[in-house]
């Protein structure tokens, strides 16, 4: 894909090396269609993510620190929907927003892409839970600290790491999600969707360089996060006084 972002191809198709250019580098957003596409796979995927990140989190809080009725099954549904085929899941979506009469768009997109990321933000969080210790929150209780100042203060800093990998999770998967999305798009075009009803006439250049443009802006905020998580255990090991192995 980056290597044939710099191909000088003059047909619609670009599957042979017929010279190297950058002029697709230098205008990428020539396809006002496959620009507004791209920004639409941005916006949705960043919208999902935080909206999936935050709910995934207080389940997995909800799992790991709280016994409750259901509390097997909300797991074995979480399960479920990570085995369940991106088919089934598509058209039980599609079923379900046609029978209450919501609008297919950008917000059906939003809804399926958040429920089918939670169960990975969800478990990825979980097991950061599992190897932390209770008793460092109990401490902070007993000596006068509300849950809410707990949580921020104590909770929220230790699962980071684990908060953030879930993040990236949720948005490379939600980036990368075509069936699902196919299904309760409806007229709304994403940069997976583009691409694809382009190959039926030939998929032009600025699909490589945009493409690649995703690709680095993810391997960015994969290695800001990696470099993030590397300095906040360091700190804390600092801070509690254990050195890191």
């Amino acid at each position: 894909m980056m290597v044939f972002g710099f191909n000088d191809t003059h047909g619609k198709f670009n599957f042979t090396w017929a010279g190297f250019t950058l002029r697709w580098f230098m205008h990428p957003f020539g396809i006002p269609t496959l620009t507004s596409a791209a920004l639409t796979s941005l916006w949705t995927a960043l919208t999902a993510t935080l909206i999936s990140t935050s709910l995934g989190t207080m389940l997995a809080l909800a799992s790991h620190r709280y016994d409750f009725r259901g509390k097997t099954i909300l797991n074995s549904v979480l399960i479920m929907n990570i085995a369940a085929s991106e088919v089934v899941v598509g058209s039980a979506l599609l079923t379900l927003f046609v029978t209450y009469g919501v609008g297919l768009g950008y917000v059906t997109i939003v809804l399926a892409q958040v429920m089918f990321t939670i169960p990975f933000v969800a478990i990825t969080v979980g097991a950061r839970l599992a190897g932390t210790d209770p008793a460092l929150e109990e401490a902070a209780q007993d000596l006068g600290a509300t849950p809410v100042v707990t949580f921020f203060l104590i909770t929220l800093p230790v699962i980071f790491p684990g908060v953030l990998a879930a993040a990236l999770l949720a948005l490379a998967i939600s980036l990368d999600d075509y069936v699902i999305t196919s299904f309760v798009a409806g007229n709304t075009q994403t940069f997976p969707l583009w691409v694809f009803g382009a190959t039926r006439e030939g998929v032009p250049p600025q699909v490589n360089v945009i493409g690649t443009l995703i690709f680095t802006f993810g391997v960015l905020v994969a290695v800001g996060g990696a470099v993030y998580r590397s300095w906040s255990v360091r700190r804390l090991a600092r801070e509690t006084g254990f050195q890191s192995r």
